[in-house]
């Protein structure tokens, strides 16, 4: 990285290690958390019990890992929690409870068809950072966590609907619920669809950010059949404004299957958004000049419905790539092994677009067809980050785009911000 950044990766002997990937790894204002599995950092086993003891395993871990930073647990802007499970939601949130007593993360909660080591959960954070990792030198410090709910969406005991820091704005994953009801809308997956949509949309609103300020999207989808419907509603969405049109411009994104959601919902999204005013109080050149740059390189498969990255301020949001072959828009031959190397490839053509190097990864986000298969993931993947510098997470799913083995979304640290700084 430039002398502005570095990427700050850390570990603690009180939270599980690994080899293949870092505990946290911090650039900016955020510290970006490797998912945490119930594991017994003094063993390396699982812990024993239920689903109540491994949640508490993993809420420790998270907690050693931000006491050894010199974080606290209020420091957390995002939790995210994979269940085997969904009938276990409610046990994971009664020991979440435990952890915050009056500001809460945003939130988002999703069962998967699998988890490493067999495990029933597995909770990941996102992190502020309030004092950047700018070596030897301060940067502003005067940095605030903004919350914000709004009755024109679903309020949650649980969860914030936004919580803004630095430049950017997490919003908890929306369900197809009626504010006014507190229900699923009626209908099916495109009606879904609409209204998760259109939830976001009134919590941006009520924070005064348009639409269009959205860089990244994941879709969790409980039925993949639904993907097509899904598409559709979702193209009557972005471009949201006359500029976003001019361009074309639509966030990066990541589609997910899930093998339930809360309330029996079909579809769940969540947003990332950029928060062009940081959180004062700030300088008066610290708010101004942020832009949303989106990019595309034909060394990597394009989508009409994605941008390949979008770089606000000091981050890249990668959309999820598959094992496809740019030249001929198809999978690559061979198995998971193969397919993992050409996410990977594609991760790097995208990167490398940008000038941009792999060393700038922060966040890695794999998921799996067949969770058997992580230890050929490992090596495919140990050639690409060598020194297991990016935070990590695995999860298993029932399908992937294409029927693709493997698909990987990254987060890529944007040295230069967003215009370069002079």
């Amino acid at each position: 990285m430039s002398n502005y950044n570095a990427v700050l990766a850390r570990n603690t002997e009180k939270a599980p290690q690994s080899s293949l990937h870092s505990q946290t790894v911090a650039f900016s204002h955020y510290n970006n958390f490797s998912a945490q599995l119930p594991i017994d950092p003094k063993t390396g086993e699982l812990v024993a019990g239920g689903i109540k003891d491994q949640a508490e395993q993993c809420f420790k871990n998270i907690k050693a890992i931000i006491d050894s930073i010199g974080h606290v647990m209020d420091d957390i802007v995002r939790i995210t929690i994979f269940v085997k499970n969904i009938k276990d939601v409610d046990a994971v949130n009664e020991v979440y409870k435990t952890y915050y007593s009056s500001y809460l993360p945003t939130q988002t909660i999703v069962a998967v068809d699998a988890l490493p080591m067999n495990a029933l959960v597995q909770v990941e954070a996102l992190v502020t950072n309030g004092e950047g990792t700018i070596p030897n030198a301060p940067q502003a410090g005067d940095l605030i966590k903004l919350t914000n709910n709004t009755e024109n969406a679903p309020t949650s005991s649980l969860s914030t609907q936004t919580v803004a820091f630095s430049h950017y704005n997490n919003i908890s994953a929306q369900l197809p619920i009626d504010p006014k009801t507190g229900r699923l809308v009626i209908g099916g997956v495109t009606e879904q669809a609409r209204q998760c949509l259109k939830n976001i949309k009134a919590i941006l609103e009520s924070i005064d950010v348009p639409f269009d300020d959205i860089v990244k999207i994941t879709v969790f989808l409980k039925d993949f059949s639904d993907f097509e419907a899904v598409n559709e509603v979702y193209s009557t969405f972005f471009p949201d404004s006359a500029i976003a049109r001019a361009v074309a411009y639509v966030p990066a994104r990541t589609t997910v299957a899930a093998a339930d959601l809360p309330m029996g919902a079909l579809v769940q999204i969540e947003a990332v958004v950029s928060h062009g005013d940081g959180t004062p109080p700030q300088a008066i050149e610290d708010r101004h000049g942020i832009i949303v740059e989106a990019n595309n390189t034909e060394n990597a498969p394009k989508c009409p419905i994605s941008t390949q990255t979008v770089a606000f301020s000091h981050y890249n949001n990668i959309s999820a790539q598959l094992p496809l072959d740019p030249k001929t828009s198809k999978i690559v031959d061979g198995g998971v092994k193969e397919q993992t190397e050409q996410c990977l490839k594609n991760i790097k053509a995208i990167v490398e677009s940008i000038d941009h190097v792999l060393e700038d990864t922060v966040k890695i986000n794999i998921f799996l067809k067949n969770i058997g298969d992580i230890e050929a993931v490992n090596e495919a993947y140990k050639k690409f980050f060598p020194n297991g510098t990016p935070a990590r997470r695995i999860v298993g799913v029932s399908v992937l785009p294409m029927n693709a083995l493997v698909q990987i979304d990254a987060i890529i640290g944007n040295a230069e911000g967003t215009p370069p700084i002079k």
